[in-house]
């Protein structure tokens, strides 16, 4: 009976948690907070083992999280104002040749999305998709649809973006291999969304609509090499460090690549090539203003991960995760689907990618030991479940019709279903990775 209750109350917590987001105008971080305390308080602890339990595990998490999360966004933000991302876009179209531009900005928008928010990607590089269908025999949908799975992708599976960086902190995933697996994963989705892309903007045939203004930001327009570093040395330190680890290598060579693959101190490079290499022409406050102009959004989305870790030790405290650990392994249902099936519905019932990574890896992160699951595949079935269905509740699908012209039936008939053909190719490719793990 105490098992059935504590359960019950979960799935009150639950409902309480959609209905604070979808039904009121309570922002997601008070209502997780509300959420971990409702379930504290109705499980039994005390209302100082609850408080104790929510500070904790905010506090936890933070520790090791927030600063990767902050220096995210600053690079991302270089990136985005120096002209980087469009010098990316630019030469890979270059390198393809004509009648493949929709693979080669898939695959811009796949490496710019590791570092710059896949929002930002979308509205600084959509002028060049108006550009490029000009030239090419494929349509603007078709072109501007890869754009968009390409930044979608790698910014629900690849660290350092919050997200997946998120969820492989929560369930404790080494950092280089939540990268190697994420894009592993990351090719299949790709090449599914792209082709269908290729289809629906042949049925659809909807022509450019929109004119686009750049911010008015004097970009120094730096090599392709120069774009390219700062994304790619913080990936490659901090897959190094973790390749080290299987060999037998001097100490002092461990300790170096331990310490400069950290994740902060590898992002905290990139941050500074993006500083020295590509904001050359820009006065001091202006390259201060762009780095506080980003913080402000990963205040947010730092909130936002702390509260997910007080919701996962409160479940963890309280005993809740053992319990539905132990439900869904009664029930015989295959581990990975758990975590993947939580995402997936906080996607659906919130919008956010994001939020549905750090709270599906939240929940799941105290049942760990029950589901026998392994790490790698759980962190990577709460990034899979975040891509269902991008409509209203998500800021991108918003973005996405804005910037292309579409009105809303036309958006879900495009991407809605794009994102739902990469959330069940990811499921699929999971379950097959799964098979190895």
């Amino acid at each position: 009976m105490n098992d059935i209750y504590s359960i019950l109350s979960f799935v009150i917590g639950v409902s309480l948690l959609i209905f604070l987001v979808l039904k009121s105008k309570v922002h997601i971080f008070p209502a997780l907070i509300i959420f971990s305390a409702f379930i504290g308080l109705i499980s039994g602890l005390s209302s100082s083992e609850t408080v104790s339990a929510i500070t904790s595990g905010f506090g936890n998490t933070l520790a090791s999280i927030g600063i990767v999360i902050g220096l995210s966004v600053i690079l991302g933000k270089l990136l985005e104002v120096s002209g980087a991302a469009e010098r990316i876009a630019d030469s890979f179209i270059k390198c393809v040749g004509s009648g493949k531009e929709n693979w080669a900005l898939a695959l811009t928008g796949a490496i710019v999305s590791i570092s710059v928010f896949s929002d930002s990607g979308f509205v600084i590089l959509i002028y060049l998709v108006k550009t490029i269908s000009k030239k090419s025999k494929l349509t603007f949908l078709t072109l501007s649809l890869s754009l968009a799975a390409g930044l979608i992708v790698t910014h629900h599976m690849v660290p350092p973006t919050p997200g997946p960086l998120g969820a492989a902190e929560i369930l404790k995933v080494d950092i280089g291999l939540m990268i190697l697996y994420g894009l592993i994963i990351s090719i299949p989705i790709l090449v599914a969304t792209v082709l269908y892309a290729s289809y629906i903007g042949k049925k659809m045939d909807i022509p450019i609509r929109n004119n686009y203004s750049q911010e008015n930001i004097e970009k120094v327009n730096p090599g392709i090499l120069t774009s390219l570093l700062p994304i790619l040395v913080p990936i490659i330190l901090i897959i190094s460090k973790t390749t080290l680890q299987v060999f037998n290598v001097p100490a002092i060579v461990e300790e170096i690549f331990d310490f400069i693959g950290n994740p902060v101190f590898a992002v905290l490079t990139g941050v500074l090539i993006a500083v020295f290499c590509l904001t050359k022409n820009f006065n001091r406050s202006d390259v201060i203003k762009h780095a506080e102009k980003s913080m402000s959004y990963a205040g947010v989305i730092i909130l936002i991960t702390g509260a997910g870790g007080s919701l996962g030790n409160v479940l963890r405290v309280t005993g809740i995760g053992t319990q539905i650990a132990e439900m869904s392994v009664s029930l015989s249902i295959p581990a990975v689907i758990l975590p993947l099936f939580i995402s997936t519905l906080v996607r659906f019932a919130q919008g956010s990618g994001t939020v549905a990574m750090i709270t599906s890896a939240s929940i799941i992160a105290p049942m760990m030991s029950q589901l026998q699951i392994n790490p790698i595949a759980a962190a990577l079935a709460c990034c899979v479940g975040s891509m269902f269905f991008s409509y209203f509740n998500d800021s991108f699908f918003w973005v996405f019709t804005k910037f292309t012209g579409l009105d809303i039936k036309e958006g879900i008939r495009s991407w809605s279903i794009t994102t739902t053909i990469g959330w069940a190719v990811g499921f699929i490719s999971l379950l097959i990775l799964n098979l190895f793990l």
